[in-house]
């Protein structure tokens, strides 16, 4: 009697997860070979801020101003208003500005990545290029990928600008905080590797955001129902993925970076 490796638990998932993998490690050789796709990369990089851009910068606003007034609230309690503005912008830097921008970044350029690839791949234009010699991946998969990198990089920036600047509004218009204590609390709580680890975040998520969605663009299931629910995947699992990474990065810089004396 022999047996089907498909019947067996959790074979699949593990297969598709050692794809995902390869493809990565496909990704980061090809990103320095030659000839690169600067023009193709360009257009990336602009159709992802122009999907981005106002959506991150909108989101940002009530994220920084939710934090500030819950902390607000609660250093109130506790009598630390001081430490209200290291607390709520640490708090946007760290994790909120990485974590708002792979949203959007897998949310909005992911998923268009995943359903521009997905009908490449049905419409047999892939295995058109590869029978020519050409490497889809290096062709194709190499631009978006940096494209998300970038754009999430930028994106981190915008958003910790925003943020802080929405709960340092929110804080002193709305509850009566004071400026100099908001601003001082920061500089005196606030270190460079903070700044840091954000954007190394943001390198990760839109590394992985860009290769979960060309993956499941690569691997449909078949036809244009097949491609939608790759994009619904793709997002799906970029958003599991993304929070994962986080919490790891996050215990890692913890244990690594000790806490900025007062």
């Amino acid at each position: 009697m022999t047996a089907r490796t498909g019947s067996l638990p959790g074979t699949a998932a593990f297969a598709q997860v050692g794809r995902l993998t390869t493809l990565s490690w496909q990704v980061l050789v090809a990103i320095p070979r030659r000839p690169f796709q600067w023009r193709e990369w360009i257009q990336q990089c602009w159709f992802f801020a122009s999907v981005t851009i106002l959506p991150t910068a909108l989101v940002a606003i009530p994220f920084g101003a939710v934090i500030a007034l819950q902390l607000g609230s609660l250093t109130q309690q506790i009598g630390a208003q001081s430490f209200t503005g290291a607390a709520s912008a640490l708090a946007i830097v760290q994790q909120a500005s990485p974590l708002i921008t792979a949203l959007l970044v897998a949310g909005a350029g992911g998923s268009a990545v995943c359903a521009d690839i997905g009908a490449r791949k049905i419409r047999e234009e892939i295995d058109a290029m590869e029978v020519l010699g050409v490497n889809p991946i290096q062709r194709l998969i190499v631009p978006r990928v940096l494209a998300a990198i970038v754009v999430s990089v930028l994106l981190n920036g915008l958003v910790s600008v925003v943020g802080v600047l929405g709960g340092y509004f929110f804080n002193v218009v709305m509850q009566g905080g004071t400026p100099g204590a908001y601003l001082a609390s920061f500089n005196a709580l606030a270190q460079l590797p903070d700044l840091w680890i954000s954007e190394i975040k943001a390198v990760i998520y839109g590394f992985f955001a860009g290769v979960v969605a060309a993956f499941r663009g690569l691997n449909p299931s078949g036809g244009p129902k097949g491609v939608g629910d790759a994009v619904n995947q793709a997002v799906v699992i970029t958003f599991l993925l993304l929070f994962l990474i986080n919490v790891v990065l996050t215990a890692v810089y913890l244990q690594l970076v000790p806490p900025k004396a007062l």
